[in-house]
């Protein structure tokens, strides 16, 4: 199996693109009016403490003040990293990978006061209505760990399967003896003692640089910020899987090179510059796909489709058999659907990088034995997303509740904003139900009328004039005998359809 990574630059826009067999399965698209913060490090001061909600409000420097769970509060906050007593401890039993949390029923407004300084980490983009969310663990990614200076904790990527490599990882890092927590990514599989050493030493100094920094710092603020997205898909996305990395820019080839020949020496003859006339993501028709990918509909080969709804806090997703009609029976339409649909759902989910609580609506199956077969389909094909992703059930009528770990707001949210004619809900009004609430608001009016000498002008959009003189003009007519005068319109080109103002002239 091989791989490439494409890098597309351009002043105010770039994009990595990973393509397995040729095949789009990764995508990050950055811009530099809105960069992510997921990662960043900064000072922050306590605005509000609810006790209510469990949860603070922190000032860090941006617009809108992120938001800090008590969950991920640590005890000992006003410690910045470990004390010299906790590192000397050995590790913790087990080697759970998620980052650990706050498990104890100490009430947030014991922990945190207003206005008190605090080191914190932006944990995930600020999403809709919501501010970033914050952590006080503080954790550094590397090429082969992720080094977690506040708390003493080993764990190892659940992607490396083989426990004999998973037992040798884990005494290589109690070997080392970290002064903080460490994480082994999947590209640790395999490293050696002096790989992982050097790694966890250029973290560790790191995380001795921010909190210098921390200090110097008076108001709230950035101390610390995550690579560009083209490094640190390379940090994420190099393995011996990938042939090459194309980048199309002279000045962050250089960049590139110079990354990958310090970190990932190894890697430095697959760096090539692009210098064709083609774009770069015509290769593989990338641009196509992520057209794609903003479809609300996306038909599957057979015929069948899926349909994807994404809200605020849910996405929805339903199946549908569409144009196909099987050779068999019924069950083995459905169950051929079905299965089609969980590949596909699996790679927009990935390429459209959904997250939160996702349902899947698939076409209901009467036999237990496929809906096993599908569930069992879907599970294998997450195990390819890089993101944490948990099924929880499905039901008799085909229902799947999952979740996949949201960070960063999806390719909808980024490459999209709104339909500013309907304002992002997606329908309008039909004609006829503004003509009917223009009728009805001037039934209400009828009264007040009966000893006014007063012509009744309404200014509305063409779209509802038209269809008043050519579908409603009976209703029309009962409207003026009952109001005992004639009724005028006036079109506005700039009203909205739904829009309209009723004059009394």
């Amino acid at each position: 199996m091989s791989a490439e990574i494409l890098i597309n630059v351009r002043p105010q826009e770039t994009r990595v693109a990973y393509v397995d067999s040729g095949v789009l399965s990764d995508l990050k698209i950055e811009r530099k009016t809105s960069p992510t913060l997921v990662g960043a490090i900064h000072r922050g001061t306590v605005l509000r403490v609810l006790p209510g909600m469990q949860a603070a409000f922190v000032d860090i420097g941006l617009d809108k003040a992120a938001f800090l769970y008590v969950g991920d509060i640590r005890e000992d906050v006003d410690d910045a990293f470990l004390s010299d007593v906790d590192r000397d401890e050995p590790f913790p039993d087990g080697d759970d990978e998620k980052l650990p949390t706050h498990h104890n029923k100490t009430p947030i407004q014991d922990l945190l006061k207003e206005g008190q300084s605090i080191l914190v980490q932006v944990a995930k983009d600020p999403l809709g209505t919501k501010g970033a969310r914050l952590t006080t663990h503080l954790s550094l990614p590397g090429r082969f760990v992720v080094f977690l200076p506040t708390v003493r904790h080993l764990g190892i990527s659940r992607r490396i399967e083989d426990e004999s490599e998973r037992e040798r990882l884990r005494k290589l890092v109690q070997k080392i003896n970290p002064s903080g927590g460490v994480i082994v990514r999947t590209a640790g599989e395999g490293a050696s003692e002096e790989m992982l050493k050097a790694d966890i030493e250029y973290l560790d100094r790191l995380s001795k640089e921010i909190f210098k920094n921390y200090e110097k710092k008076k108001s709230p603020g950035m101390v610390h910020t995550e690579l560009d997205v083209e490094l640190r898909a390379l940090r994420d996305l190099m393995s011996e899987d990938v042939t090459s990395v194309w980048v199309d820019s002279v000045e962050i080839h250089k960049k590139v090179v110079k990354f990958v020949s310090q970190f990932m020496p190894k890697y430095k003859q697959n760096i090539v510059l692009y210098e064709e006339q083609k774009p770069l993501f015509d290769l593989y028709d990338i641009d196509i796909e992520i057209s794609r990918s903003m479809e609300r509909k996306i038909w599957l080969k057979s015929g069948g489709y899926i349909v994807i709804d994404e809200a605020e806090a849910l996405v929805v997703i339903d199946v549908n058999t569409g144009k196909f009609v099987g050779k068999k029976d019924l069950e083995d339409t459905i169950l051929k659907t079905n299965l089609e649909a969980v590949r596909e759902i699996a790679h927009q989910l990935r390429i459209r990088n959904c997250g939160g609580i996702i349902i899947i609506d698939f076409i209901d199956m009467e036999k237990e034995s496929h809906r096993e077969k599908v569930l069992e389909a879907l599970a294998e094909e997450l195990q390819r997303d890089r993101a944490r992703t948990n099924i929880v059930s499905m039901s008799q009528l085909g229902l799947v509740e999952m979740t996949r770990k949201r960070i960063r707001p999806s390719l909808i949210k980024t490459l999209c904003e709104p339909c500013s004619y309907c304002d992002g809900k997606g329908y309008i009004k039909r004609k006829s139900t503004v003509a009917n609430e223009i009728f009805r608001e001037l039934e209400r009016d009828a009264d007040m009328l009966i000893n006014k000498k007063t012509n009744v002008v309404i200014h509305c959009h063409s779209g509802v004039v038209d269809w008043i003189y050519e579908v409603e003009g009976e209703s029309l007519e009962v409207l003026e005998k009952k109001l005992g005068r004639s009724v005028a319109f006036k079109i506005e080109p700039n009203y909205h359809l739904e829009q309209y103002e009723i004059f009394f002239v």
